[in-house]
């Protein structure tokens, strides 16, 4: 008596590949409409770059889950997360990319000791004074030209921040920025926040950087 040879198991190769076709080009569509009928360089582009890593990525999983007997449906769930890490979200990251180069996602103000990099926290003593720059970021000259108007606040009394320079600078240049500490604040930690805001065309460009303060004693 003959031995019957089993069948060879189809390969998951094609359907991958037709997950991953079918996920890339609808990032494709989905993009190319978007783009035609948003208005503006900024309204819904955020959601547009974020909109089919979101779709592809959950859905493939969910294909995936729902049919783990089935070789050919996990790999065209494959197919459809791998997509949406490749091209999707790494076109969404590129777009949101220039969007910031823009100014589209949003300002802030970089807040450094002179000649080094931003800091997000510094000690101080009662009665200390320390001298760093503010600057702001997000934007560029050359997509929002003129000066910002810097303004800087703390949470509490016991610690002053001034602008004792200019108090209006043009995107990315730095301004001086003193925190001044009273002899009598008690041991805390404090917040100061640096704004910088521009009017332009009837409309308002926001930047905003905190500082936090720590007073040991």
């Amino acid at each position: 008596m003959t031995a019957r040879t089993p069948a060879a198991r189809p390969s998951p190769l094609p359907a991958f590949l037709l997950g991953w076709g079918v996920g890339a080009l609808l990032f494709l569509v989905v993009r190319t409409v978007g783009l035609a009928l948003l208005e503006g360089p900024c309204t819904g582009r955020t959601t547009l770059a974020l909109l089919m890593p979101l779709v592809l990525g959950p859905g493939g999983l969910a294909l995936t889950a729902t049919n783990w007997g089935r070789p050919r449906r996990v790999a065209l769930g494959l197919g459809l997360v791998v997509a949406s890490f490749l091209p999707a979200l790494a076109g969404g990251v590129r777009d949101l990319g220039v969007l910031r180069a823009t100014g589209c996602a949003g300002g802030y103000v970089v807040v450094a000791p002179a000649g080094q990099g931003s800091v997000a926290e510094v000690t101080l003593r009662p009665g200390e004074t320390l001298n760093l720059t503010a600057r702001v970021g997000g934007y560029t000259p050359q997509t929002h030209p003129g000066p910002f108007a810097l303004s800087a606040a703390s949470t509490n009394p016991n610690v002053v921040p001034t602008l004792p320079g200019r108090r209006q600078a043009p995107a990315g240049e730095a301004v001086p920025l003193a925190l001044r500490v009273t002899p009598d604040a008690p041991r805390n930690s404090y917040t100061v926040t640096v704004q910088g805001t521009q009017r332009r065309d009837g409309q308002t460009f926001t930047a905003v950087g905190t500082l936090t303060v720590n007073v040991s004693r």
